[in-house]
């Protein structure tokens, strides 16, 4: 046959469909950082926000150092009478040095809430899929921005409750003398404690961030949030069976979640402290996942 009768073979793409473009990974990279960076510029340029992470930090170390002042004093524990026994009083004296957490929680809570509410309220969130239509990687940005603010704001919040509790605690009677385990960072438990203290924290304000985005709308955000979080205890202190308040606090994302601040009576607990923390980490991974699947499926 000669070449003049043989079919012509078609010219690549063609008869085949349309050929989709396929991002590079790098472009796709590029793509987050864009968006990373986008909304860290909106964060950082809020008048709100440095306000809110300052109070968080300020408000859980004045708290933590007020409580450890209280405590000495509502134990009979003066230094000039020696002070009180650990075997009477059952202190946790790294517990109570790290008590603040129960406000300043609230505070990066509310600053979550912030970060997805505000646009949903004002409606600015259809400006923002407009430039980030990726809407997971929207999501997967805000997480981002949110998990390095708490990161931040919780270890000067914990550092600052801790070196408040190590300075205060002695005076107030809570000493080697007296049998208590006096606080150091060299010490394992003191160390998980305060590091524990500051994944909770990021995990409480990634946990708003899920609720707020399956939500869209900062109070009904702020009222879940801060209702999973405080309800819980108040629920097992009033339920009068004891098996069942066990395991609502097993299940509490802040009761079981603070375990990891115990260094006293651990083997006491309804869980290890890790096994505490994991609970909270499920708690905002549902409601990452919750929020995800709301944010990519409606409509803004």
């Amino acid at each position: 046959m000669s070449q003049a009768m043989r079919p012509a073979r078609p010219a690549p793409g063609r008869g085949r469909g349309p050929v989709r473009p396929v991002a590079a990974p790098a472009a796709r990279s590029a793509q987050f950082r864009d968006v990373l960076h986008g909304e860290w510029t909106k964060l950082r340029t809020l008048p709100g926000t440095s306000w809110l992470l300052l109070s968080a930090a300020a408000l859980t170390i004045a708290v933590s150092a007020a409580t450890v002042i209280g405590t000495g004093a509502a134990n009979g524990c003066q230094a000039a009478r020696g002070g009180c026994l650990a075997a009477v009083t059952g202190t946790d004296p790294a517990k109570i040095s790290l008590i603040g957490v129960y406000l300043g929680q609230a505070v990066l809570a509310v600053l979550a809430v912030l970060v997805i509410g505000g646009e949903y309220d004002t409606g600015m969130i259809r400006v923002t899929l407009t430039a980030a239509p990726r809407r997971l990687t929207l999501l997967a940005a805000k997480a981002v921005v949110v998990t390095g603010c708490a990161l931040a704001a919780g270890a000067v919040a914990a550092g600052g409750s801790f070196l408040a509790g190590r300075l205060i605690e002695p005076g107030r009677g809570l000493t080697a003398a007296n049998g208590y385990v006096p606080l150091s960072l060299g010490n394992g438990a003191d160390l998980r404690a305060v590091a524990g203290t500051v994944l909770y924290l990021t995990l409480v304000a990634l946990l708003a961030l899920g609720i707020t985005t399956a939500a869209r709308d900062s109070a009904v955000g702020i009222g879940v949030v801060l209702g999973l979080l405080y309800l819980f205890p108040v629920i097992t202190a009033v339920i009068p069976d004891h098996i069942l308040a066990r395991h609502l606090e097993q299940a509490s994302p802040m009761t079981a979640g603070l375990y990891i601040q115990a260094t006293v009576a651990v083997r006491s607990l309804p869980l290890t402290p890790w096994q505490g923390l994991g609970v909270t980490a499920l708690w905002a991974a549902g409601a990452l996942l919750l929020g995800a699947l709301a944010l990519r499926l409606r409509d803004a």
